[in-house]
């Protein structure tokens, strides 16, 4: 269960940490990771990938994230989306 803090981030500080995962975790530039970047197109992310990407939002989140809902994601905005919906479930 998350703590009342996790409950309260906001989503600038959930874009922040989706960037800097995508930075540390895939070596992406810092000019490469908008909100309007697609994950598999621009980043060259591949399934792999994203498992790897799955599993540090969760640490972040403190939340099981379902692999299926995660599958149309297309782009960081969208990310970023699916963990604050996941925040405020």
């Amino acid at each position: 269960m998350p703590t009342d803090a996790t409950q309260q981030i906001s989503r600038e500080q959930i874009l922040s940490h989706v960037q800097h995962t995508l930075m540390e975790l895939f070596e992406v530039s810092s000019s490469e990771v908008s909100p309007e970047a697609r994950l598999y197109e621009d980043l060259d992310i591949d399934s792999i990938d994203a498992v790897d990407l799955v599993v540090e939002l969760k640490r972040f989140t403190g939340r099981r994230i379902d692999p299926e809902a995660f599958k149309v994601v297309r782009s960081i905005d969208d990310v970023v989306d699916a963990v604050e919906s996941l925040m405020r479930a």
